[in-house]
């Protein structure tokens, strides 16, 4: 049941604040925000033994709780962001699949209005600008060159709410399709791409300024053709997603974007599907089936892995078990960076007086015990 958090103290916990961790903190909230200050009789929660960090943001997700954000009703597509949020993502982009773009146009009217009621954050239209030969989960029937009319057209259909756009910026059409983006204030992303270095160096002085799923659906790092994973690594303007579940990279993978981009140009996401949260069977993901088995999805025809069903608390909780990156940098990939992104940072992706009090309680071992949306407690932590 979830309980309303009219004026409360949060106590004991270590708390990861911009400047660093504070042990022992005390976080106000009153309301649906953070406090500067409580009243002198407000009920006290002692959180300690436990972290208190910002609620997760994640800027690439397709589903989940067994519904699809590309093909769901409403009820369907809240299902998913529930499912989501009671894993911590207190604010999620959702992603949709390559279609037809009559299709895709009507699908972002559709989520706009979810998007304008405040139960997502936006638009990500993943496809069908990408390129043949690194396709990965995508119908490679409905794949088209990033014609900037067409772009033009999903953007408009999203009336205000789109957000980012992945496309192969090396096909025809595509640095225009950046420029395009830049100018109406969307995030063009280099993804599923299979550019050399010099095209993605075009690209990104063109306006892209994100790298979808890293590593992933693009040519290999080379010592001769370093391709795009090079460029986008070593260029400041660029920050990079990155899948943290332990199928999508290997942890010295993990550990080199840390090293090279730095913890400022690190966003974790969970690219996830309709078996986040829900279990092993088999999905559909756009026109094409998945079967997901141990957790791992791939598709039916031809094995490509098709998403994930990784949520950020796992991801939160790999990241400083198995990679033991520190936490503050953990907090920044997971909830500040993509909070930036979004241009939402005045509001989310931190704990500091006057932003949402969107937080999640972890115990000691990294493990959500506890998340709050907006000063209401979706999971209330049982401490003590």
């Amino acid at each position: 049941m979830a309980a309303s958090a009219e004026s409360t103290v949060l106590a004991g916990a270590r708390v990861v604040l911009p400047t660093g961790i504070v042990e022992n903190g005390r976080l106000v909230v009153a309301g649906t925000k953070i406090a500067g200050a409580a009243r002198a009789d407000a009920p006290a929660r002692d959180l300690s033994g436990h972290w208190v960090v910002p609620g997760f943001v994640d800027i690439h997700n397709h589903g989940g709780g067994g519904a699809s954000f590309t093909s769901g009703s409403a009820e369907d597509v809240l299902k998913g962001v529930r499912t989501h949020r009671e894993h911590g993502t207190t604010t999620l982009v959702a992603s949709t699949v390559t279609g037809e773009m009559d299709f895709l146009a009507q699908r972002a009217g559709f989520l706009s209005e979810l998007v304008e009621q405040g139960d997502l954050a936006g638009i990500h239209f993943e496809g069908p600008f990408i390129s043949p030969c690194r396709k990965g989960a995508h119908s490679e029937a409905l794949l088209r060159h990033p014609d900037p009319a067409e772009v033009r057209k999903l953007i408009d259909a999203a009336r205000g709410t789109a957000k980012m756009v992945t496309l192969a910026t090396e096909l025809p059409g595509g640095i225009d399709s950046v420029r395009l983006l830049a100018e109406h204030g969307v995030i063009a992303a280099i993804g599923h791409t299979d550019a050399t270095y010099e095209q993605t160096v075009e690209a990104i002085d063109a306006g892209a300024t994100v790298a979808t799923h890293l590593f992933n659906a693009m040519p290999a790092l080379g010592h001769r053709a370093p391709g795009p994973i090079a460029a986008l690594l070593e260029d400041e303007r660029i920050t990079v997603e990155l899948i943290n579940d332990g199928t999508h990279l290997h942890p010295a993978a993990l550990e080199l974007a840390f090293h090279r981009a730095g913890a400022d140009r690190v966003a974790f996401i969970t690219d996830a599907m309709d078996a986040a949260g829900f279990g092993d069977g088999r999905y559909q993901l756009g026109p094409l089936a998945v079967d997901v088995k141990d957790g791992v999805a791939r598709l039916v025809e031809g094995g490509s892995i098709a998403g994930s069903t990784l949520t950020l608390d796992t991801a939160f909780k790999r990241a400083a078990t198995i990679d033991k990156l520190p936490v503050e940098d953990i907090v920044r990939a997971i909830s500040a960076n993509p909070a930036k992104l979004l241009g939402a940072y005045d509001t989310v992706g931190s704990l500091e007086p006057g932003k949402d009090a969107d937080l999640v309680v972890l115990d000691a071992e990294f493990t959500l015990k506890g998340v709050m949306r907006k000063g209401e407690w979706l999971i209330e932590p049982q401490v003590g």
